[in-house]
C-alpha cells in the first residue's frame, strides 16, 4: 500500500492507494446521479482492490452528490466532471464516456475500467486485487468481468449498510436466461488499441493493433475474436468468475429501488423502471460472501474517508434525503402501486437449459425473419 499527505488549503489529506503494480496505474470511470449515500463505500472497496485513480460524472443531483465529489477531488482521492449536459443522442452515460476519452487523467492510466456505483469488483484469485488478477492472466489486454447479479432478498426499507455485507443471495454460477445476466464490463489495457472508453466495452478500435490484443474471460479462459470488436456478454452456460467477477447490485432494497425508478436510467433515460427490469435481476438461489475478503481493508479505508467531518455529513445528509425522498414518492399512485407491487413479487426462478433454448431458438429466427 502507498500512502501520501496531499495539502490542500491547508489541510493535510492522506490518500491511500492499495494494489498498484509499480508504476501501472488503474482509473475507473464511473457515472452518478443522486448516489451519495452509496459513494463512500464504492470507493473504498476500489481503492482496496487497487484501483488507484477515478474520474466521476454527476449529473443533476438533488441529495449532495456532487458536492460530496467536490469534496473528495479536492482531498485528493479523485477528478470530478459535472455532466449536466447537453446529451448525445446515446444519452447521458454515453456522453460521459465521449467526454471521458478527450481528459489527459483517462489519457495518461495505463488500464481502464468504466463502472456504476453498483457494480463492485470481486477478484478471486490470490490475495483478490488487481495485482493478483494480472499475475493470473499475464498476457491479457482485456479481462471481462461478468456480472453476478445480486437481487433483493425480501429487504424492504434502505438501511444504511454496507451493500456488499447486506446483500449477499445471488443468481447461480450457471445461467442459462437471461442474456442480461450475462453482460460485462471490460477492464482493458490503455495502449492505444481503443481509442474511447464505453459503458460495458472499449470502443474505437484501431484495426492495425487487434491481432496484438487479446482477450480473457473472468475463468481466464482466451476469448475469440468477435470479443474484440462487438460483444457485451458472456457465453451462457458455463463458469464466467473462477478469477474474476462484478457483484452487480442493481435493484438494492425495495425502498431504494422507488428512488432508482424516480432517478431514471443513466443508459435508456426515458424508460421507466418496473417489474421487467425487477424480475430479469431479483436472484436469490445462492448465497456468495466471497467479496467480504477485502471488507477490513475496505473498512479501514472507509473509516478514513468518514473521519473527514465535511464527507460525514454529506453522507448523512444523503442518507436523510433517500428517507424524505421516498415519502414525498410514496404520496404518487405509480410509485406507491411500484412499491405494492415489488412486495408482493417473489423471486426470480433460473430457467432450466430447455427452457432457455426454447426462448434462443425463437429469438434467433425472429432476428432472421425476412424484414
Amino acid at each position: 500500500m502507498r500512502d501520501w499527505p496531499i495539502t490542500i488549503a491547508g489541510h493535510t489529506a492522506r490518500c491511500c492507494v492499495s494494489g498498484r503494480i509499480g508504476n501501472v496505474s488503474h482509473l475507473g470511470l464511473l457515472c452518478v446521479r443522486n448516489e451519495a449515500a452509496f459513494l463512500l463505500e464504492w470507493l473504498a472497496h476500489h481503492r482496496a482492490v487497487g484501483f488507484d485513480d477515478f474520474v466521476v460524472f454527476s449529473n443533476d443531483c438533488d441529495d449532495g452528490t456532487d458536492k460530496m465529489l467536490d469534496r473528495l477531488a479536492a482531498l485528493g482521492w479523485l477528478s470530478h466532471v459535472r455532466n449536466d449536459g447537453p446529451y448525445d443522442q446515446g444519452g447521458i452515460q454515453f456522453t460521459a464516456m465521449k467526454r471521458a476519452a478527450k481528459l489527459d487523467r483517462v489519457r495518461a492510466a495505463d488500464w481502464l475500467l468504466a463502472l456504476d456505483v453498483d457494480e463492485f469488483v470481486n477478484i478471486h484469485a490470490g490475495d483478490h486485487t488487481l495485482n493478483a488478477l494480472h499475475d493470473a492472466l499475464p498476457e491479457a489486454t482485456a479481462i471481462t468481468l461478468t456480472w453476478r447479479l445480486f437481487g433483493n432478498a425480501g429487504h424492504v426499507r434502505f438501511t444504511d449498510t454496507p451493500m456488499t455485507e447486506t446483500f449477499t443471495r445471488c443468481a447461480p454460477v450457471k445461467m442459462y436466461w437471461p442474456w442480461r445476466a450475462a453482460m460485462f464490463k471490460t477492464l482493458y489495457r490503455n495502449d492505444g488499441t481503443y481509442g474511447k472508453p464505453g459503458v460495458h466495452r472499449p470502443r474505437a478500435p484501431d484495426r492495425a493493433r487487434l491481432d496484438a490484443a487479446r482477450w480473457f474471460d473472468g475463468s481466464g479462459r482466451p476469448l475469440p475474436d468477435p470479443f474484440k470488436t462487438k460483444r457485451i456478454f458472456s457465453p451462457f452456460g458455463r463458469d464466467n468468475y473462477a478469477l474474476v467477477q462484478l457483484n452487480h447490485y442493481p435493484l438494492g432494497s425495495m425502498e431504494s429501488f422507488v428512488l432508482k425508478a424516480d432517478r431514471g436510467r443513466a443508459v435508456h433515460a426515458d424508460d421507466m423502471l418496473g417489474l421487467d427490469y425487477w424480475t430479469e435481476r431479483n436472484w436469490t438461489t445462492d448465497e456468495d460472501h466471497s467479496i467480504g475478503a477485502l471488507a477490513p481493508h475496505r473498512a479501514a479505508i472507509l473509516a478514513e474517508l468518514k473521519a473527514d467531518t465535511v464527507l460525514a455529513d454529506l453522507h448523512q445528509h444523503a442518507v436523510a434525503w433517500r428517507k424524505a425522498r421516498f415519502e414525498i414518492l410514496m404520496q404518487d399512485e405509480p410509485y406507491r402501486a411500484l412499491f405494492g407491487r415489488l412486495m408482493m413479487t417473489p423471486p426470480a426462478r433460473p430457467l432450466t437449459r430447455a427452457e432457455a433454448d426454447f426462448l434462443i431458438d425463437h429469438g434467433t429466427r425472429a432476428r432472421l425473419k425476412p424484414r
